[in-house]
């Protein structure tokens, strides 16, 4: 099974790669990102890119929802026409002035260069970002980086280490835009559920105004009650919502509720000025 996975998985890169030459010969005739969901990560950013990507004016990219362009150090040097090469090539005729594209790379709002680079690059995009209890993120994101292979370590073991494994990273990565930091990626299990300062800086990069937050135990339990506010900010027209779909979920043990104590702790100040920045109370901490 794993093998099968690889071999599958290897092959989709080739298949990209392939694209990826052509679409930056023709970059220039290409759809401009309409938004980018941002983050974070375990949040419901496939859903709702799945859902995004269902309305009848979304023309999604070719081979992958997620381009990490702005937070991959060999992707971004590669420049522009490297992240134009990634959407669909522009419609022709006035009567297609209305459709959209975008992607989902739920790195980007914690990457410490993401955001100006977002600013800089695509400025009229509409950026997209789900929060969610970040205890229940980080025990979900310990999961997935188990899964994949990236994590040996207990959950309890990788929350006393990540202090250590990320000591210096953030520093590293903006002295040195070349450097990607495994470390910062793949085990911030904390870090990422810091998520007042990484709001702050996409707030003060891209503008407020460009950024429409979502809570996502709110909108994944109704989604019709948001979904008019999603297509709105992203300037699509009003249609019904099919289906909302939830991806990569995966079951397991419960977490240990020492861990939990542990956590709650640690997100206290972060989620009460989450609460200042936003204007209202997040879902977990009601």
């Amino acid at each position: 099974m794993e093998l099968t996975v690889r071999v599958r998985s290897a092959a989709r890169r080739v298949v990209r790669s392939g694209y990826t030459v052509l679409g930056e010969a023709t970059a220039d005739a290409r759809m401009r990102p309409g938004f980018i969901i941002a983050g974070a990560q375990r949040c419901g950013t496939t859903s709702l890119f799945r859902m995004l990507a269902a309305h009848p004016d979304v023309r999604p990219p070719a081979y992958t929802k997620g381009i990490h362009y702005f937070d991959t150090a060999e992707r971004y040097r590669r420049g522009p026409r490297f992240y134009g090469a990634h959407f669909p090539l522009a419609p022709r005729g006035r009567d297609h002035h209305h459709l959209v594209t975008g992607e989902a790379s739920p790195y980007y709002v914690f990457h410490p260069l993401a955001a100006e680079r977002i600013a800089r690059e695509v400025p009229d995009a509409r950026v997209i970002v789900l929060l969610r209890d970040p205890v229940e993120r980080a025990f979900s994101a310990h999961k997935q980086e188990t899964w994949r292979g990236f994590e040996t370590l207990s959950f309890e073991e990788a929350l006393a280490a990540e202090p250590d494994r990320l000591a210096g990273e953030v520093e590293r990565m903006v002295a040195d835009p070349a450097y990607q930091s495994f470390a910062h990626q793949h085990y911030a299990y904390v870090g990422r559920g810091r998520y007042a300062a990484q709001l702050t800086r996409m707030f003060d990069a891209v503008g407020r105004d460009q950024v429409l937050v979502l809570d996502a135990d709110d909108f994944f339990a109704d989604p019709q009650q948001y979904w008019s506010e999603v297509l709105a900010h992203v300037g699509l027209r009003d249609v019904p919502l099919e289906a909302a779909p939830k991806a990569n979920a995966r079951p397991s043990s419960p977490m240990p509720a020492t861990a939990r104590a542990r956590l709650e702790e640690a997100f206290a100040d972060s989620d009460e000025e989450l609460t200042r920045i936003l204007g209202r109370v997040p879902s977990w901490r009601r």
